[in-house]
């Protein structure tokens, strides 16, 4: 299945792009970069430059960039959790 903007939430997200638009941390805003590590909680970007950061998922609003090179909007808090719990909390 390919990652589209209507299943985004079900999908592993390392190894997409993002860049935080929000945050209540302000030295994230406008961080950019790869994804390579998430747990329920946080993602670990990793900028061009090899820097990683650990974000907090529920406290921003992050712009993801799709494999297609589509980008999507999302909440943190609709990312809450590993992308195989976040499957089971929606089929029930």
């Amino acid at each position: 299945m390919k990652h589209t903007r209507r299943n985004i939430y079900y999908h592993e997200l390392i190894g997409l792009y993002i860049r935080v638009l929000e945050h209540t941390d302000p030295s994230l805003v406008g961080l950019t970069g790869r994804i390579v590590d998430e747990t329920q909680k946080t993602l670990l970007i990793e900028t061009e430059t090899g820097r990683r950061k650990r974000v907090y998922k529920e406290h921003g609003v992050y712009e993801i960039v799709l494999p297609r090179g589509e980008k999507v909007i999302i909440r943190g808090f609709e990312i809450l959790g590993r992308p195989e719990d976040r499957l089971k909390n929606i089929l029930r």
